[in-house]
């Protein structure tokens, strides 16, 4: 017989051999209920470990403490099993479907002496993890526990931020010429944090109201008392405390991302938490109201991301909420600059059961060398009382009006008496002595000196009280047109007046021979700061410099020493005669427009030219009056006297431009029309980093030379920019149509993390896509319409600037951020035009960036 029929044959055999024994196989089913033994309610109990003694058949109890397990095998006992009390096994009789109900009974705690075997540490796994399936219950109802799930909530919040000199040695304070700073230096507080001797020198308090409505959602933060630590006109208070909490932010455990020292760091109970975390069952709790507590313990999967450590503690009410957390990282995480922080969350219960944040408290240990134990140490605490849900008011509770952005001077001066009867949290001996300490400190004359040689060194600027003397990195630089080139210049400051401020600049090229400079005047219509927000204020403003056709650095950038360096050609320049006059209004709701005057005229320098079919010509003058709209909702900013920075968020940065161009008024030589949109935005990608954007696009509509039309931001430093085109040859693509999309990915460190020599080099991935889509239309084609600006060529003959066809520019970058904890270093590479004269198709662009 054949071989191949006679396995068919005995395949056949086996397999109904064993159909048959499965039939008459003995199934033993047990299902039940678990219970709290210690318990007077017997409550049940989730997440219980239950199987078939023996074996490794079983799995957790559901959210009601319910089970149901089944084998075919030949069992006698089931086995239940919680942290925190003793085992339980009970008899079955093998073979029958039958109900067993158990009361688990606490463990007594005590101290036995055991023998600690080495042995194979068990894999992790998110299959038949109780505390797993416990996580996915908080994060199914997360939102449920969230403030914004009730109607109507409101509470009074006390917010105190505190900044020290961690554990400064005895030696300094003791030095002679330090002695005069006793009073301060010897303000310490060795209690707060275990081992840490904290000198205070920063404080900042804030008391506010705070109103939420969810339909029509509304909210509402009434300050009703503030207080900063103040060091004079050198250090502005508002900026420094902006920044300080931007670096400690609010935490809300129930957010998916929590953003702290500039980073995104993912929460424990975030959607992906399973992802990246490692999950625990550690203990049980019992508070005094009887309300159980299960606490679950985390860890990260890979130490370097951005990810906590620690514990939470989770209720068995049904509602899954957080109770209680403590948040720390992990000495090996990717996080510069941080030697520890550490957060605390305590939560308090509401009428209908549920929990409201009622503290939070963050600490962080700063330091260049980590091992070291001298640094900074900061400490942001905020206390949550007279919690109120569900207690409708009228709606003028819930409307934001401009009192609520602009703090009076009465609000931000309160009396001690003030402070003692509405401070929600205490004060430590230390700290209650910073007020007046600063303020002796800062009527010192040595130290008004030290502060001016720090804000030269740090900022660039000297005070001279009134006026400020900079920026100190323009006052020198040079170029092919202008050569040697010093420059000098400065601002006024609100010591002079918070209404009106002036600006001003000379310089003069050794080559060139020529004297350029600047000077503007600016008034503040709403009697604020003109970088307060919301702006109100009309500018006006003239200036004459030499500028880089297609170049995106400003005059102040552009006479940056460090600039002064660029590749390949760079003798196309222009001289530029501008005045200008602003009005800039912006809203509470962060919408704003600028309505703008402005006559330009060029003039070509160095081997730029203008010509057409009547030869040379010596300028071009342009008359415009120009609108631009501007819509950033929740738009922050970290503000300065003189200066604001926004904020980096989610929300996006919508803007639109239209400029209209007039003819034969002062001098203007052309007519027509511009339009110009872009939206900004930064992306949060959990533990793949963030990614900043931007798509934009713009068309002139009218027949115009060359200068008028788009010429694409270009790059030839060696200095990566972010918003120009890294290749690029200046002047080298001009357009009246285009599109273009930016794109900047920063991963964080999330690849490098996982390769073992780059985890120890903290190094962190980047990579960035550019590209523009656009067209010249014929009806700007200095080819079709000779009395149009030709394009400029070399000596050669050969072009010099290209109208951007069927094909798009297209350059992008891989690199490595972080290197010494400050730079980044980019391979950049250009994809398309590579037969152009003078291109690279690769380059290496190095960039600054200090960050944590």
């Amino acid at each position: 017989m054949d071989s191949k029929i006679i396995f068919r044959r005995l395949s056949f055999l086996a397999f109904l051999l064993l159909y048959t024994s499965s039939l008459f196989a003995q199934i033993t089913r047990v299902t039940g209920v678990i219970t709290d033994g210690g318990s007077k309610t017997h409550e049940t109990m989730p997440y219980v470990t239950v199987g078939f003694a023996g074996t490794t058949i079983g799995g957790p109890t559901n959210s009601e403490g319910r089970f149901s397990i089944s084998t075919d095998k030949s069992v006698k006992q089931i086995k239940a099993s919680f942290v925190g009390y003793k085992d339980a096994f009970i008899n079955i009789t093998p073979g029958m479907s039958q109900v067993v109900n158990i009361k688990l009974i606490p463990a007594e705690t005590e101290l036995t002496e055991v023998d600690v075997k080495a042995g194979k540490k068990p894999r992790y796994r998110n299959k038949g993890n109780p505390a797993v399936e416990l996580i996915r219950q908080v994060i199914a109802h997360r939102d449920l526990n969230r403030p914004e799930a009730y109607n109507y909530v409101e509470y009074r919040e006390y917010d105190k931020m505190m900044f020290s000199i961690a554990n400064l040695s005895a030696k300094i304070a003791q030095k002679k010429f330090l002695q005069k700073y006793n009073f301060v230096l010897q303000n310490r507080d060795s209690t707060t944090v275990p081992g840490k001797s904290l000198l205070p020198i920063y404080l900042d308090e804030k008391l506010s109201q705070y109103y939420y409505r969810k339909n029509p959602e509304k909210e509402r933060s009434v300050v009703l008392g503030t207080r900063t630590v103040d060091y004079g006109g050198s250090i502005d208070k508002e900026g420094v405390t902006a920044l300080f909490k931007y670096m400690y932010a609010k935490v809300d455990i129930y957010e998916n991302s929590i953003n702290l020292m500039t980073n995104n760091f993912l929460s424990p109970i975030a959607n992906g938490g399973p992802t990246f975390y490692k999950y625990f069952i550690t203990d049980t709790v019992t508070l005094d109201s009887g309300q159980k507590l299960v606490e679950l313990s985390f860890t990260p999967r890979n130490l370097e991301d951005m990810l906590f450590e620690g514990k939470i503690y989770i209720t068995l009410d049904g509602n899954y909420a957080v109770q209680k957390a403590k948040l720390g990282i992990n000495k090996n995480i990717n996080l510069n600059f941080v030697k520890t922080m550490n957060i605390d969350l305590e939560f308090e219960q509401n009428p209908d059961g549920r929990y409201h944040l009622s503290k939070s408290t963050n600490l962080a240990d700063f330091g260049v060398n980590k091992n070291k134990n001298s640094g900074l140490f900061g400490i942001r605490t905020l206390v949550y009382k007279n919690y109120a849900v569900n207690k409708p008011r009228a709606d003028t509770a819930y409307k934001k009006g401009v009192e609520d952005d602009a703090i009076s001077n009465e609000v931000s001066h309160r009396p001690e008496q003030f402070w003692q009867q509405n401070r929600l949290d205490t004060l430590t001996t230390a700290e209650a002595k910073v007020y007046k300490n600063i303020d002796s400190l800062s009527h010192m004359k040595s130290f008004k000196r030290t502060l001016d040689i720090a804000t030269l060194l740090l900022a660039g600027y000297k005070s001279f009280g009134w006026f400020e003397l900079g920026p100190s990195n323009s006052f020198y630089s040079f170029n092919p047109i202008e050569g040697f080139k010093l420059r000098l210049g400065g601002r006024t400051t609100p010591e002079l007046s918070k209404r009106y401020y002036f600006e001003t600049y000379a310089a003069y090229g050794f080559k060139d021979e020529k004297w350029k400079g600047f000077l503007s005047a600016t008034y503040s219509l709403n009697d604020k700061s003109i970088y307060k927000f919301p702006q109100n204020y009309i500018r006006a403003s003239v200036n004459r410099d030499t500028k880089i056709p297609g170049a995106n650095l400003q005059f102040v950038q552009e006479d940056n020493f460090l600039l002064s360096f660029k590749r390949g050609e760079n003798d196309k320049y222009l001289y530029d005669d501008l005045y200008k006059f602003d009005y800039v209004h912006e809203y509470e709701n962060h919408f704003s427009y600028t309505l703008s005057l402005k006559k330009l005229t060029q003039s070509p320098a160095g081997s730029l030219y203008f010509d057409n079919n009547l030869g040379r010509i010596n300028n071009l003058t342009t008359a415009e009056a120009s609108l631009n709209l501007r819509y950033a909702p929740n738009e922050q900013f970290y503000q300065g006297k003189i200066y604001r920075v926004p904020i980096p968020s989610k929300y996006p940065v919508i803007s639109f431009d239209y400029t209209q161009d007039f003819k034969n008024i002062v001098g203007g030589s052309y007519n027509y029309q511009t339009v110009h949109a872009r939206v900004d935005r930064r992306t949060y990608l959990s533990q793949f980093g963030y990614m900043d954007g931007f798509i934009e696009g713009g068309q002139t509509f009218g027949r115009v030379p060359y200068p008028l039309l788009t010429i694409f931001n270009a790059n030839q430093t060696y200095a990566y920019d972010l918003y120009s085109y890294n290749l690029m040859n200046f002047l080298e693509f001009v357009s009246d149509k285009y599109a273009a999309i930016n794109l900047d990915q920063h991963f964080m460190g999330f690849f490098f993390n996982k390769i073992p020599l780059l985890q120890k080099l903290k190094w962190r991935e980047v990579a960035s896509f550019k590209a523009i889509y656009g067209s010249l239309s014929d009806n700007n084609n200095p080819k079709l319409h000779p009395d149009l600006y030709q394009f400029p060529v070399r000596s050669d003959g050969s072009p010099i600037t290209y109208a951007l066809g069927n094909t798009p520019y297209v350059e992008g970058s891989v690199g490595v951020e972080n290197i010494f904890k400050f730079l980044r270093v980019d391979l950049v590479r250009r994809f398309t035009y590579l037969d152009n004269p003078g291109v690279s198709k690769f380059g290496v662009r190095a960039r600054v960036k200090l960050d944590f």
